[in-house]
């Protein structure tokens, strides 16, 4: 709508003020009336020409270069200001790379746990041997993470759902302990997500929203970026919840099978000088984050090996992963862990 121009509107204000104040000669009641009605229009069209002349001040002292302006300028200007994907991540690596360099693992990796019976997280920062490039175009595919999770003794079985759609989903089949049978494993589905595939940063995280036995809201998350041409930097994390019949489950496993099984985070030394590592919820957590980490290297070292030796290599190398931590993670003896693995992956080609 176009508005009336400066002198236009204050004549239009003036004209309607002295027309409503001033009243027709009647009787003195007809007279008080028209006044007082008078004054409430000249108030109120007073109002409406003030509006009118702030609106046309408004209009004339718009800068005509900041409407020509596109939209997409602002966008793009707010989309540069944004950090780029993976700075979080390269920081992170600058700021650890000296407890890094001393890691007690005796090789460039740190691994954390929160000491929370509800909550149970690891998280694992480490640097690995492998171009980014090799590193993200395997595991950005779903089906790499459905071959290295069947990599640890207590994952019996593994499928995808709607592998073409956006959110694939992983059907694990999980024992409570590393030798129960496969028919007795209790389910776990997880939806798969590819949430960043840059040219410098991967994200890939696969949540459950229910677990068995009152578990609830898992979560497994890698982040990755390059370090140089042979070498990434990679954030490990696992984490779930335990609802009150977890949280009994879980003490009553650690006051009997349990009591004995540690983590890797060193919380003081023995009489006899031996490092005293962390137990209870927190060894639980630490074990299952360096599983996961050891199943991902062991899955990345066998990409080149022939495909029908790469299963049998994968097992070997990932139990002989585990054997350097054999005071948190030995369960069972090479042969047994084979011919156990073996059984499953034919159980399962069978059943597809």
């Amino acid at each position: 709508m176009r508005l009336p121009r400066l002198s236009s509107t204050r004549r239009l204000v003036e004209r309607f003020g002295t027309a409503a104040a001033s009243g027709g000669p009647s009787s003195a009641t007809l007279v008080d009336a028209r006044h007082r009605r008078g004054r409430l229009v000249s108030h109120a069209l007073l109002m409406v020409g003030l509006l009118l002349l702030a609106t046309e001040l408004s209009a004339q002292t718009r800068s005509p270069e900041r409407d020509a302006r596109p939209p997409t300028a602002a966008v793009a200007a707010a989309d540069e200001a944004q950090p780029k994907q993976g700075d979080g991540l390269r920081a992170t690596y600058e700021k650890l790379a000296p407890q890094l360099a001393r890691s007690p693992f005796q090789r460039p990796l740190l691994l954390r746990s929160l000491d929370n019976t509800e909550r149970p997280t690891g998280e694992m920062h480490a640097v690995v041997s492998y171009p980014f490039e090799t590193l993200k175009g395997s595991l950005q595919q779903v089906r790499a993470w459905c071959d290295l999770l069947t990599l640890p003794a207590n994952v019996k079985r593994c499928s995808i759902a709607d592998e073409d759609s956006a959110t694939p989903r992983v059907r694990l089949a999980v024992g409570r302990k590393f030798d129960q049978p496969i028919e007795e494993a209790y389910a776990l589905d997880f939806r798969f997500q590819l949430l960043a595939a840059q040219p410098q940063y991967l994200l890939v995280e696969m949540s459950a929203p229910q677990g068995p036995m009152g578990t609830s809201n898992y979560r497994l998350s890698l982040e990755a970026v390059p370090i140089d041409a042979r070498r990434s930097f990679i954030r490990l994390r696992y984490a779930y919840v335990n609802g009150v019949a977890a949280r009994m489950a879980t003490s009553a496993y650690l006051a009997t099978a349990g009591r004995d099984k540690v983590g890797f985070t060193i919380t003081g030394k023995d009489s006899d000088g031996s490092p005293r590592y962390v137990g209870g919820i927190q060894g639980i957590a630490e074990r299952n984050t360096m599983r996961y980490f050891l199943a991902i290297e062991s899955y990345l070292a066998t990409l080149r090996d022939p495909s029908d030796q790469r299963l049998d290599r994968r097992l070997r190398d990932w139990y002989t992963a585990t054997e350097r931590y054999a005071r948190q993670l030995h369960e069972q003896s090479m042969d047994e862990y084979l011919t156990m693995k073996h059984r499953e992956a034919r159980q399962q080609v069978a059943s597809n």
